[in-house]
């Protein structure tokens, strides 16, 4: 698989050379054997280092993958539409999670002021210095008379009213890698190879909270080798903290992923963790920690199961197609280009790209939690898969 990756630069793999230390340190401090989703987490997000954390560009033609608001305005105009109802109910508040560079930010703020529900306050929770940075700069260039509404939090609020969107974030929160077997069910760990110089697998039996979950599962051993796959606990941990705070409004969540019945197919066996680098996908998850993307399917069941005992209501699942419909986008698209048609064929390429089944459109899906929201969700005006979860 590495001969098939474009060489990283000198720089480059002597950045990945200081986290790989880092890492190997805490491999020793800790007996030997740290889990999978220890070592995505320091891969991901250790201050300096880390592939969020650090400064390399992740977004857009030179980085290593695109995200909606990236392909077209139209995601966050559309977007915006479910916002605003979910702001009239509650406050004009909003924090967006992870706002990678800032174009669903400016996106959003735009579309809600042309709809007179601009907020007071827009927050973003991003570890990224780099990417906070890039956020500001798109936000002085395209809604510089909004900019003095943006703040950057350095931890949750303590309580909230409003709208949350996360666009892209659950996949990339730290799973634990799972192996179903004859023998038991086990954890999937790193270890450092000193001979080979390199990080290598070993497994260890599952205990506490991870062994419960994957029992829970009902993923069945197959007869010969294993069934691998990954369990989220992170993911969990992160809806309650939001229940814990929520006071009314709702979060959307928008990301790639199954209900649980299709995430454990016996057919799928070697889970859905996998990296993007330079737009390439690949799976060999230990290779140059700090410059790949490690993200997983989320499983959206569990997080409706973590709404619903954080005292969230589930107020609905379904496509990306169908909640960007729902939205008005094909609406949307009829207002560009009216005098030119060069601007609306670009634009129908790119409203193609994020609601055809065989693009993001099917693959994507859109959860709604949240508390105290009357209305019926405009969003989830049909299409609502909420009895798949």
């Amino acid at each position: 698989m590495k001969n098939e990756l474009p060489p990283p630069g000198a720089d480059a793999l002597a950045h990945s050379a200081l986290l790989s230390q880092r890492i190997t340190a805490e491999i020793t401090a800790a007996g030997g054997w740290i889990s999978f989703a220890r070592f995505m987490e320091m891969a991901l997000y250790t201050p300096g280092l880390g592939y969020y954390s650090g400064g390399a560009r992740k977004f857009g033609p030179e980085g290593d993958f695109i995200t909606s608001p990236e392909i077209s305005p139209l995601f966050g105009r559309s977007l915006a539409r479910q916002v605003a109802q979910v702001l009239a109910a509650s406050m004009p508040h909003v924090i967006e999670v992870g706002a990678g560079t800032g174009l669903l930010a400016c996106d959003l703020l735009a579309e809600l002021e042309a709809l007179g529900c601009t907020p007071v306050h827009y927050d973003i929770i991003e570890l990224s210095g780099e990417l906070r940075a890039r956020q500001a700069e798109n936000l002085q260039t395209k809604v510089p008379h909004l900019a003095d509404r943006v703040r950057w939090l350095d931890a949750l609020p303590e309580q909230f009213s409003g709208c949350l969107v996360a666009n892209e974030l659950l996949d990339v929160l730290p799973v634990q890698l799972v192996a179903w077997r004859q023998g038991g069910i086990f954890e999937r760990g790193v270890i450092w190879d000193a001979a080979q110089e390199k990080f290598d697998w070993q497994d260890r039996p599952a205990a506490g909270r991870l062994l419960g979950v994957a029992e829970s599962l009902g993923v069945e051993s197959p007869e010969e080798g294993e069934y691998l796959s990954e369990v989220c606990l992170p993911a969990r941990a992160w809806v309650a903290e939001w229940g814990a705070r929520l006071s009314q409004g709702a979060l959307i969540l928008i990301d790639y992923g199954y209900p649980q019945a299709e995430y454990y197919l016996p057919s799928r066996t070697s889970g859905t963790v996998q990296c993007y680098y330079r737009h390439r996908a690949h799976t060999d998850l230990l290779l140059w920690p700090g410059l790949n993307d490690i993200t997983s399917f989320v499983d959206f069941t569990a997080v409706a199961e973590a709404a619903d005992e954080a005292g969230l209501a589930v107020y609905g699942y379904t496509t990306q197609a169908s909640f960007l419909n729902n939205c008005g986008l094909l609406a949307l698209l009829e207002t560009i280009g009216a005098s030119d048609e060069a601007p609306y064929v670009r634009a129908s390429r790119a409203a193609l790209r994020l609601i055809a089944p065989h693009e993001m459109g099917e693959l994507f899906k859109v959860l709604i939690i949240g508390r105290e929201m009357d209305s019926r969700l405009i969003g989830l005006a049909t299409g609502d898969r909420t009895h798949a979860l």
